[in-house]
């Protein structure tokens, strides 16, 4: 086996130009997958980071029915004292939840005593929504130069960037709200402005904060209902896992009509940017198939090219009575052999490539968010993934010339001019 590959190794050598263009062209597919790879995975990796750290949370429990009609926000469908200690007796159990925070959405009256504007409220219990989005403050802006260690106390409210400049409303500011209660009558309270929130891609974005005793005293709620439990589970590799065990828990729970009493969704069915996400994924597809391509053609050519100009080497192989087995293993060495220098030289340059990325920072905007960082990474397995591909595509181009190769009848080769 080992002279088979050293004689593989000396016939790549006897043309030099063409396997060191071919060697080239494959080393050049194996680097734009791997720094592709990276950038995309880490672009997609932070995008997700920032919509589930900062605002929406990775898995989101509610009553049966409410996401399909969320832009309505139906305080109907809040979840009674007792429907949340159930689900919290779920959550305390299962050892994967890291943790979790009650929520209610409303929509309300903003007014700043001069005009008037409907405002999407979030309101949180702050202590349990940090621990669930622990990046919920970034976005924020205060008074002072820190965050403060409440995020925010009951009488204060944190609106929108956008509407505090489209009404000139500043920190510190007194405004009033006023939101519909159940049963259709009006209520309104005093709040001061504790601080302003940046906007976020897609509805949520667009949310001011409360605290949670605040919306249960504007919406007289007589108990302590919730509208959503947010959750954040310990490791986000398991999220599908986690939320198909706690999916199974929820499903034992039926209402008054024997259905389900509660519904659970990932972040993927709440959030706009799971499209793009997807889109990221199949860019990355796309690109490990032009790889495929590459490798394939080239190293098609190159063997096709190696049978056609050895004819007579290869009549002469098998007039002295090297098995036919053994001259397809020689070109199939030829073929593995190209692949896989070209393969190392690519994971090498393609690993200080990434390497040189994270050195120099990539920075850009997305959104309202401005100087994200990207910090390009390309896992030990997707290494191997890509490796293995142009490993098994090397040994596939080259069946076709090698079995050409061994089936030559000696006389018609030795006579091929």
């Amino acid at each position: 086996m080992i002279r088979i590959f050293k004689i593989a190794l000396r016939n790549l050598m006897r043309y030099k130009r063409r396997t060191l263009l071919t060697s080239m062209l494959i080393t050049l597919g194996v680097l734009m997958v791997i720094l592709f790879s990276g950038l995309s995975g880490s672009f997609k990796a932070m995008m997700i980071g920032q919509i589930t750290d900062s605002n929406l949370a990775q898995i989101q429990i509610h009553k049966k029915g409410y996401v399909s009609s969320i832009d309505t926000m139906p305080l109907n469908l809040a979840l009674n004292p007792k429907e949340y200690k159930k689900i919290e007796r779920i959550l305390k159990e299962n050892p994967d939840i890291e943790a979790w925070s009650p929520r209610i959405k409303l929509n309300a009256m903003l007014s700043n005593f001069a005009e008037t504007t409907n405002i999407r409220l979030n309101a949180i219990d702050p202590e349990k929504e940090v621990e669930v989005c622990p990046n919920v403050s970034e976005r924020m802006k205060f008074s002072g130069s820190k965050t403060p260690d409440i995020l925010i106390k009951p009488g204060e409210i944190i609106i929108p960037d956008k509407l505090a400049k489209g009404m000139k409303i500043k920190i510190k500011d007194s405004v009033v709200l006023v939101a519909h209660n159940r049963d259709g009558s009006v209520n309104g309270l005093n709040f001061t402005v504790a601080g302003i929130i940046e906007s976020l891609l897609g509805p949520q974005g667009k949310e001011g904060y409360i605290h949670i005793n605040d919306a249960r005293s504007l919406l007289r709620m007589g108990k302590p209902e919730v509208i959503e439990v947010a959750l954040r589970v310990k490791n986000f590799d398991e999220l599908d896992a986690v939320y198909a065990d706690i999916k199974t828990q929820l499903a034992k729970f039926k209402n008054k009509k024997e259905k389900a009493a509660f519904e659970i969704h990932t972040w993927e069915k709440l959030s706009p940017f799971f499209n793009i996400a997807r889109m990221i994924d199949f860019m990355t597809i796309t690109m490990k198939l032009i790889m495929i391509a590459i490798v394939l053609i080239s190293i098609l050519n190159v063997m096709i090219m190696s049978v056609y100009e050895r004819v007579r080497e290869i009549g002469t192989m098998s007039a002295i009575g090297t098995s036919p087995g053994k001259i397809m293993g020689m070109f199939l060495a030829e073929g593995l052999s190209l692949g896989l220098i070209s393969t190392l030289a690519g994971n090498v340059i393609g690993i200080f490539g990434i390497y040189i990325l994270n050195i120099y920072k990539i920075r850009f905007a997305f959104g309202q968010m401005d100087n994200l960082l990207l910090s390009p990474t390309i896992s030990f397995s997707e290494l191997i993934w890509v490796s293995a591909i142009v490993m098994l595509v090397s040994v596939f181009a080259s069946l076709q010339p090698a079995y050409k190769a061994s089936r030559m009848e000696p006389v018609d080769a030795l006579g091929h001019i």
